[in-house]
């Protein structure tokens, strides 16, 4: 009876071991996000998670039949989150790159975007030249932080760069004066600037130029879901679906789907 009890028992923990390990399934779209990357993904006030990504995906899910579950992770891990199954992809202001080309599978580009630099409206730098001796704020593992070694003379003329874990983070260190710039995403420091009343400007020239796609990955699974989001994204594009949530979060049709 003893020798009974310890296998159902046994057989219990294994049940859960292997619940508690289950990948992102097939009934489900698991999107991986930073979850403070306004207006593209964020959590609200109410702790909801929302933004233009997500009203994207949120449709692209109820059109394939699959429930949608957004997934806020450690952006400097993303690339393990998705290989792991524990996602199925990246979808939060993604920037297309040769690298991120090479070891996923990337949709075509839905949206424009600069890295640019943001400044305190009463500081003294209002071109990437002035930034020489200065200290630089930008999320780590960003593709702000590639344009950032990407210019070699931005780079060698700034005095040091400080890491962030989030934009956020960033902006406010920013406003207090903890550092003099931060390089970031033109759609989030547009969107952040203008509805958080913050006294920070963004200077006209452009560090890097770039595109968002969605990452998924790189097998027969992947790939095969990559199409499908691609094929339902370019869907929404024809019936006006796209340019409607464009005008919520943008005030204007900014995407680049189709076009």
């Amino acid at each position: 009876m003893k020798k009974l009890v310890k296998i159902l028992a046994a057989t219990a923990v294994l049940a859960v071991s292997l619940t508690g390990c289950k990948k992102a399934t097939d009934g489900k779209f698991v999107l991986g996000l930073d979850a403070s990357f306004p207006p593209m993904g964020f959590t609200a006030a109410n702790g909801e998670i929302i933004g233009y990504d997500i009203d994207l995906a949120k449709e692209v899910a109820k059109r394939l039949n699959k429930e949608f579950v957004a997934k806020p992770i450690n952006w400097e891990a993303k690339e393990m989150e998705l290989s792991s199954g524990s996602i199925d992809c990246i979808w939060n202001g993604f920037t297309i790159t040769p690298e991120r080309e090479e070891a996923m599978s990337l949709t075509k580009p839905y949206l424009n975007n600069d890295q640019v630099l943001v400044v305190r409206k009463e500081g003294d730098i209002k071109s990437l030249k002035d930034a020489k001796g200065k200290v630089i704020g930008v999320q780590a593992s960003s593709s702000a932080e590639d344009a950032i070694k990407a210019n070699q003379e931005f780079n060698s003329s700034v005095k040091k760069v400080v890491l962030y874990e989030e934009n956020l983070t960033a902006l406010t260190d920013l406003e207090v004066g903890g550092v003099d710039a931060v390089v970031m995403d033109s759609v989030v420091a547009n969107y952040t600037i203008l509805t958080s009343g913050k006294p920070l400007e963004i200077i006209g020239e452009s560090l890097a130029k770039e595109a968002y796609g969605i990452g998924f990955r790189k097998d027969e699974k992947g790939q095969a879901l990559r199409d499908q989001v691609q094929a339902t994204l370019e869907q929404m594009a024809s019936d006006g679906t796209v340019e409607k949530i464009s005008l919520k979060w943008f005030g204007s049709d900014i995407s680049v789907i189709g076009k």
